[in-house]
C-alpha cells in the first residue's frame, strides 16, 4: 500500500518579528514494514532548509529565517510505501514475563522505562492502574491488549480538551484527552506497573473507507500511539486512541520518550508577538511511486489550501486618528 501525506503547518504572528529558528520532525522513518520513498519540505518565506538524524535514527528538519516576517507556513509532502504488517497473537508463552526481564537485563531500553517529562506518576495514575487493573499477570502482550481496550473505553476522545504541554492529570480528572494524552497515559501505566520499555510514536493514521469502527482520532491532523517491547515480537505498537494495534496504516515519523521528544515543530522567534497555529493534514492511498520527472499528484482543494496560506495576513484596519476620535465623541454627545 503506497499513501501520500502533505502536512500543513501556518504560524500568524501578531506582529512582525525578526526571526524565526525552527526544527521539524514531519518525515517519515524507513524500516521494516514502512519506508518513505519521497519527501519534501517546502517553506514560505523561502529559506536554507538543512537535516540530520537523531540518536534514534528520526529525521530532524531546521532552518532559521533572520528577516522580517508576520508568518511562517512549513508544507511537508511524503510518499510512503506501507507492507501488510504480521498479525499480532492474543497472548505469549507463559514464561513471556522472564524472557522479556532478560531481554531487560542484556539490553539498552533505560530511557524507556523510566518516567520522563509527559509519563511522571502521580497519585491519580497509580488510582487509575488499580481501577484497571495494571499489574504483572498472564502474559505482557495479553496484558496490553488489554489495558489497549480499557483505555479506550475509559477516556472519551475530544479535540481540543487539552493543550500540547498538558500534564496527564488534566486528561485523568476529564477524562477526556486527545491521541497525546491516551499515549501518555498507556506509557506512564506501562513503564511504573508493569516495568515494558515502551516508547512514544509520533506520525499519521489513514482512516479513508477502511479506517476501522473503532476510529475516532481525527482525520485532518497529526496522531500518537505507543510501542511496547514483546518477546519474540519486538516493537509492537498499540494506539489506546482508537482501540488497535498498529499496522499498515500507522505511518511513523518519529519516536521518543514522550511528545516532548518528537513534536512535529519546535523552535523560538525573536520579537512580541503572540502566535496563531493552524495546522492540516491529508493522508491519501497512492498508486505508487511517480516517474523521476513527475511530482506527486496535488488534489486541486490542497493547492488552494496551501496556496491560501501562504497569502499575506490581512493589513490591520487603519487607526482612527485622535482629532476624528474627538469629533465623532463630540457628535454623539449632542
Amino acid at each position: 500500500m503506497y499513501y501520500t501525506v502533505r502536512h500543513l503547518t501556518k504560524f500568524v504572528y501578531s506582529n512582525e518579528i525578526s526571526e524565526s529558528i525552527m526544527e521539524t520532525r514531519m518525515h517519515p522513518r524507513s524500516d521494516e514494514y514502512q519506508r518513505c520513498l519521497a519527501f519534501q519540505l517546502s517553506v514560505s518565506p523561502r529559506c536554507r532548509v538543512f537535516s540530520y538524524r537523531d540518536h534514534l535514527a528520526n529525521h530532524v528538519h531546521h532552518f532559521d529565517i533572520p528577516g522580517q516576517h508576520e508568518q511562517l507556513v512549513i508544507v511537508a509532502e511524503s510518499l510512503v510505501e506501507m507492507e501488510e504488517s504480521l498479525p499480532i497473537p492474543s497472548f505469549l508463552a507463559p514464561d513471556a514475563w522472564a524472557e522479556l526481564d532478560s531481554m531487560v537485563r542484556d539490553g539498552d531500553y533505560w530511557e524507556f522505562l523510566f518516567p520522563s517529562e509527559f509519563t511522571e506518576p502521580t497519585p491519580r495514575l497509580l488510582a487509575l492502574a488499580d481501577e484497571l487493573d495494571v499489574r504483572r499477570r498472564d502474559d505482557p502482550l495479553m496484558v496490553l491488549h488489554e489495558l489497549n481496550e480499557r483505555l479506550y473505553r475509559w477516556f472519551d476522545y475530544v479535540p481540543r480538551s487539552t493543550s500540547a504541554d498538558s500534564p496527564i492529570d488534566v486528561a485523568l480528572e476529564q477524562r477526556t484527552g486527545v491521541c497525546q494524552d491516551f499515549a501518555h497515559v498507556m506509557l506512564a501505566l506501562v513503564r511504573t506497573r508493569l516495568k515494558i520499555p515502551c516508547r512514544y510514536v509520533s506520525g499519521y493514521l489513514h482512516h479513508g473507507t477502511g479506517g476501522s469502527k473503532t476510529d475516532r482520532s481525527v482525520s485532518t491532523a497529526t496522531h500518537a500511539w505507543i510501542e511496547a517491547l514483546i518477546p519474540q515480537l519486538g516493537w509492537i505498537g498499540f494506539d489506546p486512541t482508537n482501540w488497535l494495534t498498529a499496522g499498515d496504516r500507522h505511518i511513523r515519523t518519529a519516536i521518543g520518550r514522550d511528545y516532548s521528544d518528537v513534536p512535529p515543530t519546535h523552535g523560538i522567534f525573536r520579537g512580541r508577538a503572540s502566535t496563531d497555529l493552524s495546522v492540516a493534514v491529508r493522508v491519501q492511498p497512492s498508486e505508487g511511486t511517480p516517474l523521476p520527472d513527475q511530482e506527486l499528484p496535488v488534489p486541486e482543494d490542497w493547492s488552494k489550501l496551501v496556496e491560501k496560506a501562504q497569502q499575506p495576513p490581512a493589513p490591520p484596519p487603519p487607526a482612527v486618528s485622535y482629532a476624528r476620535y474627538m469629533q465623532q465623541m463630540q457628535q454623539a454627545q449632542q
